[in-house]
């Protein structure tokens, strides 16, 4: 676990709805990889995540940061992993490999980097202790050789990260209380904001409670070829939405085991809907399309569960592909190092 003197666990982020603006407000990009607090204790390089695990056997291409710290310092930061410009979290799962040659293959092949964002400790000095204000001034001073999360003040700007850095990976933007010093495992100097987005599903499948009540919409889209995915799921579904999908799905239960439609990935990843012995899910024809709001996707799934938004009466089942959720690189659109080397700023 993290030394002694290193102000443990990281510092967290209230969601919210909207930035908040103000003096006392400071906005940067929300990095989307493992959050790792970096700490030279004594000469012994360490990276802890969140929950105090060991990240650098996963890491070990950042052992050489360690040469960048004096002794007992400690900086917070987001381990990342850039492709073609953009931040890719399905790359960064791959690192969690119990294979060491495994880890050392993909190290070399994609490394990571480390973004720090905060300073907490710096050759002994407490400087959790501080305002944000002055911890920002001292991590500008010392991490040099460090790769730094950008600031503004800015809420325009704030707002302009939120909507454009969505192409290079970013899961958002994260607004701190510059006035207070660094709170480990609290959440009442930290807001962050996320990108949210609406795509139109099919939905294909639903999962009861044990009251029968349907517990949650299974979410489909189509490959080119006409074979449909699973991409998630919906949920909190009650009041005057839990009778209409009970009179509305139903009837739609596919009542023979032989399937007309050419699956790709189902909601367990086997050949039917489930494994083993517990089957939750039920298969209904795909006829009904929804609109659903999600912020990310991971591995070609909603990486979180997505919101109930409307049924989309006016839009063919078949219409609801891949190409929503698949945003187009355009010619001028941001990169990584366009943002840490401040041209985005």
């Amino acid at each position: 676990m993290p030394g002694p003197n290193v102000p443990f666990p990281p510092m967290e982020a209230q969601l919210v709805e909207a930035l908040p603006v103000g003096e006392r407000w400071q906005y940067e990009p929300k990095w989307d990889g493992f959050r790792g607090v970096l700490e030279n204790d004594g000469g012994e390089l360490a990276l802890w995540s969140r929950n105090e695990r060991p990240l650098l056997r996963y890491f070990p291409e950042l052992r050489k940061l360690g040469d960048l710290m004096p002794p007992h310092s400690a900086l917070d930061g987001e381990i990342v992993i850039e492709l073609d410009g953009r931040l890719e979290f399905d790359a960064m799962q791959m690192r969690l490999h119990p294979a060491e040659s495994r880890i050392r293959k993909l190290s070399a092949e994609t490394p990571a980097r480390y973004i720090a964002f905060d300073i907490l400790l710096w050759n002994g000095e407490p400087i959790h202790e501080r305002p944000l204000a002055e911890r920002r001034t001292e991590l500008e001073r010392v991490a040099k050789g460090f790769s730094l999360s950008p600031i503004s003040k800015d809420p325009v700007l704030a707002k302009q990260w939120l909507e454009r850095l969505e192409i290079i990976g970013l899961d958002g933007v994260i607004a701190k209380r510059v006035d207070l010093p660094y709170k480990p495992g609290a959440r009442d100097a930290v807001s962050k904001v996320k990108h949210h987005r609406t795509v139109d599903c099919v939905i294909v499948g639903y999962r009861t409670s044990g009251s029968s009540k349907i517990a949650s919409l299974l979410l489909g889209l189509y490959r080119d070829d006409g074979t449909l995915d699973f991409v998630g799921h919906t949920s909190g579904i009650a009041g005057p939405l839990q009778e209409q999908l009970q009179k509305m799905l139903p009837p739609l239960l596919k009542a023979d085991q032989h399937i007309e439609q050419e699956w790709g990935r189902t909601p367990e990843g086997g050949s039917r809907w489930s494994q083993g012995k517990d089957l939750p899910w039920h298969e209904i024809r795909p006829e009904i399309v929804c609109e659903v709001r999600f912020d990310k996707m991971e591995q070609e799934r909603f990486r979180h569960g997505t919101r109930f938004m409307r049924f989309r009466p006016d839009k063919d089942p078949k219409d609801c592909t891949w190409e929503q959720v698949k945003p187009t690189p355009k010619p001028g659109d941001p990169r990584l190092d366009d943002l840490l080397r401040g041209k985005l700023v």
